[in-house]
């Protein structure tokens, strides 16, 4: 089973994609947390990110795994690390370039193939796995996910200010609708879900109803 949750940045797409994956006992994929691993990587080994051939060249020397929802680059557990503004500000340039998408979508398709997975992101129901069992788009307004990111970044000990925080969140948002290659669109059949409004339960029960049709 495979079940795909997209949508724009801080619309809750993994905190619910981890509740579920428990839930049904299946596994969770991270995939934004892989682009920013590879973002992550390119920057503490400076390479010129607007550079295309350089960062295609620097995929080779990358391993990504998950390890009880820690993510890690080469072995190195980087959770905290590519939370980090600087990643932000350089991801959406990053996932445009068609040679990081190929290289990770193959990779997603490949751990689909072998197990049920829930996974997150931002081309997941329309590039990844079109024919994905369940399909869904999150979405909420900018102050919202604003709020969610400012959150989520003070557990992990980023301190930028809500205001930094939006105003990163409405470029992420512009380059990932506008890019060429794989941008955000809502799925075709696609459930979507305005949470804005929503407890994180209400959203999850409303996913699993819908996935184990109660």
């Amino acid at each position: 089973m495979v079940i795909t949750i997209d949508g724009p940045s801080g619309s809750g797409k993994s905190t619910v994609a981890k509740i579920i994956a428990k839930d049904l006992n299946i596994s969770y994929l991270d995939t934004g947390a892989m682009y920013r691993v590879v973002t992550y990587y390119l920057l503490e080994n400076k390479i010129e990110i607007n550079d295309q051939e350089s960062v295609s060249k620097a995929l080779s020397n990358i391993k990504i795994n998950f390890v009880n929802q820690d993510v890690y680059l080469n072995d190195i557990n980087v959770s905290k690390e590519i939370r980090a503004e600087e990643i932000n500000l350089n991801i959406s340039q990053v996932a445009s370039y068609f040679q990081v998408r190929n290289f990770l979508v193959k990779m997603q398709r490949e751990i689909g193939q072998v197990q049920s997975i829930i996974l997150d992101g931002r081309d997941t129901g329309s590039v990844v796995f079109p024919s994905a069992d369940y399909k869904f788009y999150f979405d909420a307004s900018v102050e919202i996910r604003a709020q969610r990111r400012f959150e989520q970044n003070q557990e992990y000990g980023i301190l930028d200010s809500k205001e930094e925080i939006k105003k990163s969140i409405q470029r992420r948002d512009y380059l990932d609708c506008n890019r060429e290659h794989s941008p955000l669109v809502i799925p075709e059949g696609a459930i979507v879900i305005d949470n804005g409004l929503m407890t994180v339960q209400d959203l999850v029960q409303t996913v699993l109803r819908k996935v184990k049709k109660i």
